[in-house]
């Protein structure tokens, strides 16, 4: 009688035990799945004061740089903001521009998932200022640089015009981890009075100061120097840029700091 008795608990601790494991498994990986939800915040992120840019389903909130309509290149489509530039070179005639954010913004952290397409080419730009005397958004904004390196068809690149860069200004290490062509790498962003950080998939790649002697120097030896708007407003808006080839981008989302 003791030994069946002793039998059950064994039975009964076992049934618990596997229900426990269970239920856990389940909370986490709907976890997980919360956390991995395209177009969405966690409720962290809310009481961080994080803002979705794009609602997943619309361009609400979005305008083609130096337009009054958003043009046929860019659309929505299962969540993602597509740039569909096959056969057209960058800012191509009427049908071409960057797209950028309606409203502006000076300090802040941005996170924003993105793919590219062989050989592709785009970029994430801020404090972007749009004026008619002004033909690109890159003539304002400084770019953290998004493309295929290795199947980049154009003309030879130097290392700060690669995937996690300050484009023509800071390089991202060659050791940077970033995605297959067609796979979803994450972006990050800060800029805080001058101090501005670039991360991609988890990885700081650039950290500088605006206005130091070492940022002073690449200036002066980057392309920048011919465009007087360059990186003179420190507010402004959020670009994505139309390169001349298909891009993705979705989960936007920003913090003013």
């Amino acid at each position: 009688m003791k030994r069946l008795n002793f039998i059950n608990v064994i039975i009964v601790l076992l049934a618990v035990t596997v229900l426990s494991c269970t239920k856990s498994g389940t909370q986490q990986e709907a976890t997980q799945e919360m956390e991995s939800t395209p177009n969405a915040l966690t409720e962290e992120e809310k009481a961080a004061g994080w803002e979705l840019l794009f609602d997943g389903s619309t361009l609400a909130g979005w305008k083609r740089y130096n337009h009054d309509t958003i043009g046929p290149l860019w659309s929505v489509k299962d969540g993602m903001i597509i740039c569909d530039g096959t056969g057209f070179g960058e800012g191509s005639g009427d049908h071409g521009g960057s797209l950028m954010t309606t409203r502006s913004f000076g300090n802040f952290e941005l996170s924003i998932e993105w793919k590219i397409t062989p050989g592709g080419n785009s970029g994430i730009l801020y404090h972007v200022v749009e004026s008619p005397e002004y033909g690109h958004d890159y003539e304002t904004g400084p770019e953290y640089q998004v493309m295929d390196d290795a199947g980049w068809q154009g003309g030879a690149l130097n290392e700060a015009q690669k995937v996690g860069s300050n484009y023509d200004m800071f390089e991202a290490p060659p050791t940077k981890k970033v995605m297959p062509v067609g796979e979803w790498n994450t972006a990050r962003i800060v800029y805080n009075n001058g101090h501005v950080e670039h991360w991609l998939n988890g990885e700081k790649t650039v950290e500088f100061e605006e206005g130091s002697e070492e940022y002073n120097k690449r200036y002066q030896s980057s392309k920048w120097v011919g465009y007087l708007g360059w990186n003179k407003s420190k507010v402004g808006a959020i670009s994505l840029q139309d390169h001349g080839a298909p891009v993705y981008y979705r989960s936007i989302k920003i913090r003013p700091l």
